[in-house]
């Protein structure tokens, strides 16, 4: 049961990522939306996940890394957003 949950994880991660370079590409979004780095920051932490589970650091690692820039991304983006709103 413990594998099947996180080979769903795993899959929806591999969804959530590949819809997000999907609506990028044909220009449905920005590299700047919340949606982008949301669809990545989700995607990269299921993917974490299962890549921990089965002991896979360096994709793990890579993953966490894809999230992380989306986590700054978005953090930049909503410093930005606040400094604008309060000028």
């Amino acid at each position: 049961m413990k594998q099947m949950i996180l080979t769903s994880i795993g899959w929806l991660g591999v969804i959530l990522c590949t819809v997000g370079y999907l609506l990028l590409s044909t220009k449905v979004i920005k590299a700047e939306s919340r949606s982008f780095q949301l669809l990545n920051i989700a995607g990269g932490l299921c993917l974490v996940a299962t890549a921990v589970d089965s002991n896979d650091m360096p994709n793990a690692v890579a993953n966490l890394l894809w999230m992380f820039i989306g986590v700054y991304a978005l953090g930049r983006q909503l410093r930005t957003q606040s400094t604008v709103r309060v000028e």
